[in-house]
């Protein structure tokens, strides 16, 4: 696959990347819609919640956020609407089908670039364990397949087995810093906000790629920070 400089002048003209980062209130206030549009379609839909599949739990929630749009006028000011499985653009545009699992687009911020949510159900007894909750989500992130013109961007977990941040991610995450060549470049391990929105906590990663429409130094991204929400 061959990178499309077209592709990557066409969305991020008039921008200077990264993006600037979105205020932490405004980014808990995102977490706290997710969480009560999660609990609202656990208490209509538990069956699927319970043993639906990772895109039936999303659709779900999708609706729910997008409801809230209309109901909520704080809610409504923040976020124009939200996106299931909206094609997007890797980094360098060499792969035009990503498709992150909810792109929340903001009042705030330029509709090419929203705020990206991956969602994975953590459920041990069929494999879906926090090992892969990293390699087939947060490390989409620290390639630039997704939100790579952003400085920020959410990882949902669907908890089906009692998994925890810090029973789990946590360990996992410290393990990996310490290998010789780690595979999720943490910078800081989740570190928990002080909301009480469910299960949630920030950590920050490296990311090697560089932006092709900018010159040294300037064409470094940065660091991410992956929001974590785990949902029970």
């Amino acid at each position: 696959m061959m990178p499309r400089p077209n592709q990557i002048d066409a969305l991020t003209c008039g921008l200077r990347l990264p993006l600037p980062a979105l205020d932490a209130a405004h980014l808990e206030i995102i977490a706290e819609g997710l969480h009560r549009a999660f609990q609202e379609v656990r208490a209509v839909h538990p069956t699927e919640v319970a043993s639906g599949s990772e895109a039936e739990v999303t659709a779900l929630v999708e609706a729910r956020l997008n409801v809230a749009t209309g109901q909520d006028p704080f809610w409504g000011q923040l976020v124009l609407c939200a996106v299931r499985g909206k094609e997007s653009v890797s980094f360098d545009g060499s792969q035009i089908e990503k498709r992150p699992d909810l792109s929340i687009y903001l009042s705030s911020r330029t509709r090419n670039f929203p705020l990206i949510v991956e969602a994975k159900i953590l459920d041990f007894a069929t494999a879906k364990t926090a090992a892969l909750y990293c390699d087939k989500g947060l490390c989409r992130f620290l390639t630039g397949e997704y939100a790579w013109a952003s400085q920020e961007a959410f990882m949902m977990a669907y908890v089906r087995d009692g998994s925890s941040i810090t029973g789990q991610l946590t360990p996992l995450l410290a393990k990996d810093m310490a290998r010789v060549q780690p595979r999720y470049s943490v910078q800081t391990l989740p570190t928990f906000t002080g909301t009480q929105t469910g299960d949630l906590a920030c950590s920050q990663h490296i990311r090697a790629f560089t932006y092709l429409n900018q010159a040294p130094p300037t064409h470094i991204p940065g660091p991410i920070s992956i929001w974590h929400l785990w949902l029970a």
